[in-house]
């Protein structure tokens, strides 16, 4: 019997608020800015919350925090849609922080009529420096003199585009001796004369962060707004705006946010490299952004496996990539369709073979019990690998040797007879012999080899490009990492073989389906695959060949 999985700490805290009648139901929201493509991050905070009202049978509503018309675009939007989707999760409402403008606009007004905020002049230079410091209490300047009726009457005209952009802010008269910066005075609107993805030039003033955040929590009666630590200090204000509004008491919760081995998290950062072209897109598949991943083949079940063993805790901690790439493997090893591709093609001509093809069976997936077979042609000349062949091979060696013997998968044992050289001493040809009576599944030779080796057949291949992608930086911890952090990219994330050979059960092809090629790892096929030029992309290696390759080299 399976001993149950215990309660994270936010789950204590809703069983204890259902429990105690606090709440009827639970809602929880996942609120994104639409500023970028989402990461792995990203998922462990869509997981959390749409897990979690699954869990206790509320409802999780999509949130798009657009109050940055600067940097905010639909395609970003609809990445986001899509991605949630993707990973398996439906949202009981679709929201934007623009629907709730006239709103928050009108929260704005109360605060203003109540005394607790003013319209300030001052630049922002000026507004840091009469903020103090940590250990130095705040200093109000003259503009929070201003009458009620005054700073009614410059913020509506602040609305109205009397003003340039910077001229003048909405702050709030909160606390400026608190020892918690955010509450010294915060500002709630600024002037940005910019064009709004959904709200075009309707407004030019927008709300800041801090102030929309809550407030549309409290609109929408989210009953657990979970957020990641960074947001721990700005909890106090979330519920001083709750407070001094009268609204909806909504409740902030924090935990850890992902941080992960060999990548960064950073859209900052992701933006950068997107767009001084270290990588081709927002889903390049070395990118951790869930787009990039679900180009790279990565399974949505794997990602939500990750997220789950990961777990939720109150203390920041580095996740090794090497555990998300296992729960890749774990998904793929069930449900990848084995199939042969020579990388590094050496040609082998079987003397004694005088049929033009005959047909070999083999399996699809040796781990499904359900496994279906398909037909492999397999004729006089074949393809290995150049490096399954050794002319002076070291001791316990069980690969092609001359006059060694080896089986190729599903079909005979061969034997070299003959390594046929060009003029500059290279390689180019065996000639081998095969033994009729050892084919697989029928094998009444008596001849036990140690080796097997995967091939193609030259005249049924069809030719294939592979992208082998690797980690996207050189160091485990990028964000301790000294100077810039494009430094540390690793120059080998991405090897491209423009010429492979595939057996022909890959010339048709779905962009759903997954592969292990044998001996090789796990592959899926690229978007920018054509009719004519199939592009397998690498998910993820068989094993963790990283590490053994760190250790080799310190």
């Amino acid at each position: 019997m399976s001993e149950e999985k215990s309660l994270n700490f936010i789950e204590e805290i809703i069983e204890k608020d259902l429990a105690e009648g606090k709440h009827a139901s639970i809602i929880t929201r996942f609120p994104p800015e639409p500023n970028g493509y989402l990461h792995i991050g990203h998922a462990k905070s869509i997981c959390l919350n749409f897990g979690l009202a699954n869990k206790y049978g509320g409802k999780t509503n999509l949130r798009f925090d657009d109050t940055n018309p600067v940097t905010e675009e639909t395609e970003y939007v609809e990445s986001i849609k899509a991605d949630i989707q993707w990973l398996g999760f439906s949202w009981a409402n679709e929201f934007y922080a623009s629907d709730y403008f006239e709103k928050l606009y009108e929260f704005a007004t109360t605060l203003i009529k109540k005394g607790l905020a003013y319209v300030d002049d001052s630049n922002s230079d000026d507004i840091a420096k009469q903020k103090g410091s940590p250990t130095v209490p705040g200093v109000r300047n003259k503009y929070a003199d201003r009458t009620v009726e005054e700073n009614l009457e410059l913020f509506t005209a602040m609305r109205n585009g009397k003003y340039a952009d910077s001229e003048k802010v909405l702050r709030a008269k909160a606390d400026m001796s608190s020892p918690n910066m955010h509450m010294r005075d915060p500002i709630i609107y600024r002037i940005k004369h910019a064009h709004h993805h959904r709200t075009g030039n309707k407004w030019c003033i927008y709300p800041m962060y801090d102030f929309a955040h809550g407030q549309s929590d409290s609109i929408e009666n989210i009953t657990h707004s979970i957020c990641t630590l960074e947001f721990i200090p700005h909890r106090e204000l979330y519920n001083w705006f709750i407070d001094k509004l009268a609204i909806f008491p909504s409740h902030q919760y924090e935990f850890a946010r992902l941080n992960m081995t060999y990548t960064v998290m950073s859209k900052r950062k992701l933006l950068q490299l997107v767009n001084e072209k270290h990588v081709t897109s927002w889903d390049d598949p070395r990118m951790p952004t869930i787009s990039g991943m679900r180009r790279r083949g990565y399974g949505a079940a794997a990602l939500r496996d990750f997220c789950d063993k990961i777990g939720i805790a109150k203390r920041e901690n580095l996740i090794d990539l090497g555990l998300l790439e296992f729960c890749v493997r774990e998904e793929l090893n069930k449900t990848a369709l084995r199939r042969m591709v020579v990388f590094h093609p050496l040609k082998i001509t079987i003397t004694n073979f005088d049929k033009e093809v005959e047909w070999v069976n083999l399996e699809d997936n040796p781990e499904d019990p359900n496994t279906t077979y398909r037909q492999v042609p397999f004729s006089k000349e074949i393809y290995i690998e150049q490096d399954d062949f050794m002319e002076q091979p070291p001791k316990k060696y069980f690969r092609l040797f001359p006059g060694g013997k080896v089986r190729l998968k599903g079909a005979y044992i061969i034997q070299c007879d003959e390594v046929v050289k060009d003029n500059e001493n290279n390689i180019v040809e065996l000639k081998c012999t095969y033994i009729p009576e050892s084919k697989s599944g029928n094998d009444t030779s008596g001849i036990h080899v140690k080796g097997t080796l995967h091939w193609v057949s030259i005249a049924h291949a069809i030719n294939a490009e592979v992208k082998l992608y690797d980690r996207l930086f050189k160091v485990e911890n990028v964000a301790e990492a000294e100077g810039d952090f494009k430094e540390y990219i690793n120059p080998d994330s991405l090897q491209i073989l423009d010429k492979v050979y595939a057996e022909p059960a890959l010339a048709n092809v779905n962009f759903d389906d997954r592969f292990q090629f044998l001996r090789k790892g796990y592959f899926c096929i690229d978007k920018d695959s054509t009719a004519n030029q199939i592009i397998f992309n690498r998910t993820v290696t068989l094993k963790d060949g990283w590490a053994k390759e760190v250790k080799k080299q310190s």
